[in-house]
C-alpha cells in the first residue's frame, strides 16, 4: 500500500483550525460524524460576565441544598460501561453515550503516516476498547459511588456539579453545547422523602422563575429514542415521573421521581433491606445564563439579579 508522507506544519497565519480572525481557538473540526449541523461542535467558550452569572446562580442552587442538608461532593469524570448497562443506560439512551477509549500507539501513528492531516477524526481502528464512559447526567456518578451500600432510615441528600456531555443533531451557543455544567440535588431514602423532594424543588424553581421574569412552563419528559405513540411514552405521560423545565423552548432542568429504579439496580438500600428511593432537581447552567441574559439585556445585569435573591 502506497503511503503519503505527513505534510509540513502550517505557518502560524494559516493554522488549519484557524478562523476567519487567525486565532487558532476560533473554530474546531470533526468531534462526531453523527452531528447534523455542526456549527463549531457545540465547543463555545464563556466570557468573564457569563461565567461570574454561571456561579452567582450555581451558588443560589447550592444554598438550596444547603437547606436541605445536601453533602457536596465531586465526583470522577467517568462511568464504568458495567453500571451503565447495569442501570440501563445503553438501552434507553443509546444516542448519548460517549465512551472515553485509549488509542493504540503503533495503530495511531500508522493512521497518521496513511491520514489526511490534520486528522478530523481519530480513526476507530487506531482505539482501544472503551473501558469508561462520560456522563450524561450528573446523578450517575451519585448512584455509581452507592451502588452496594446502605443509607440511613432518614435518607440522604447529595449534591454535585458535574460536566456532562450530550450528543446533539445541532449545537448553538450555550443554548446547546456539547458539554454543559450540570448542578443536581438528590435524594436517597424512602418513598416520601424522594417525592416531597421532588414537589418541593418543583415548587421552588417555578417560584425563582416567576421572581426573575422568566415564562417558565413545565412539560412531562419522554425518551426521545422511542416513539412517543409507543406505550412506554404514552405511559410516561398518563405517569409523569420526569418533568422539565422550559423557557422560550429551552429545557432549562427538570425534576425526576426515579422511585426504586437505581436503588434496585445499584444494590442501594435502606437500613431494613428494602430498595432506597429516589428523586433529584437538575439544572443546565449553560442554559440558565443564556435565558437570563436574554431576559435581563446582559450576562452582567442577570447575575446582580441573581445576587439581589441570596
Amino acid at each position: 500500500m502506497t503511503t503519503t508522507p505527513a505534510p509540513d506544519p502550517p505557518a502560524h497565519d494559516q493554522h488549519p483550525l484557524a478562523g476567519t480572525d487567525g486565532d487558532p481557538m476560533t473554530t474546531t473540526r470533526g468531534v462526531n460524524d453523527r452531528v447534523g449541523d455542526r456549527g463549531n461542535e457545540g465547543l463555545d467558550v464563556l466570557g468573564p460576565d457569563e461565567l461570574r452569572l454561571l456561579r452567582e446562580f450555581d451558588a443560589l442552587i447550592l444554598s438550596w441544598a444547603d437547606e436541605a442538608g445536601a453533602v457536596e461532593r465531586r465526583y470522577p469524570f467517568l462511568l464504568r460501561p458495567d453500571f451503565l448497562d447495569g442501570v440501563g443506560h445503553f438501552q434507553e439512551f443509546p444516542h448519548l453515550s460517549l465512551p472515553v477509549s485509549a488509542a493504540d500507539p503503533e495503530r495511531l501513528l500508522k493512521s497518521l503516516r496513511m491520514a489526511e492531516r490534520p486528522l478530523g477524526a481519530v480513526p476507530a481502528e487506531a482505539l482501544d476498547d472503551a473501558r469508561y464512559v462520560l456522563p450524561s447526567a450528573a446523578c450517575h456518578s451519585i448512584y455509581q459511588s452507592l451502588a452496594g451500600q446502605a443509607v440511613p432510615g432518614e435518607g440522604a441528600v447529595h449534591t454535585t456539579l458535574a460536566t456532562c456531555f450530550r450528543i446533539e443533531e445541532r449545537y448553538g451557543g450555550p443554548r446547546r453545547p456539547l458539554a454543559l455544567s450540570m448542578r443536581e440535588i438528590v435524594h436517597v431514602g424512602t418513598a416520601e422523602g424522594a417525592k416531597e423532594h421532588v414537589a418541593r424543588s418543583k415548587e421552588r424553581v417555578l417560584e425563582l422563575a416567576a421572581r426573575l421574569g422568566l415564562e417558565m412552563r413545565t412539560e412531562v419528559a419522554t425518551d426521545p429514542f422511542f416513539d412517543r405513540t409507543s406505550s412506554r411514552a404514552i405511559m410516561q405521560l398518563l405517569f409523569p415521573d420526569k418533568e422539565e423545565f422550559v423557557v422560550g423552548g429551552l429545557v432549562v432542568g427538570s425534576v425526576d421521581h426515579q422511585g426504586d429504579l437505581f436503588g434496585k439496580r445499584c444494590g442501594i438500600r435502606l437500613p431494613d433491606g428494602t430498595a432506597a428511593r429516589t428523586g433529584c432537581v437538575a439544572f443546565h447552567l449553560e442554559r440558565w445564563v443564556h435565558v437570563l441574559t436574554a431576559r435581563f439585556g446582559d450576562a452582567s445585569a442577570a447575575a446582580d439579579a441573581i445576587l439581589e435573591l441570596r
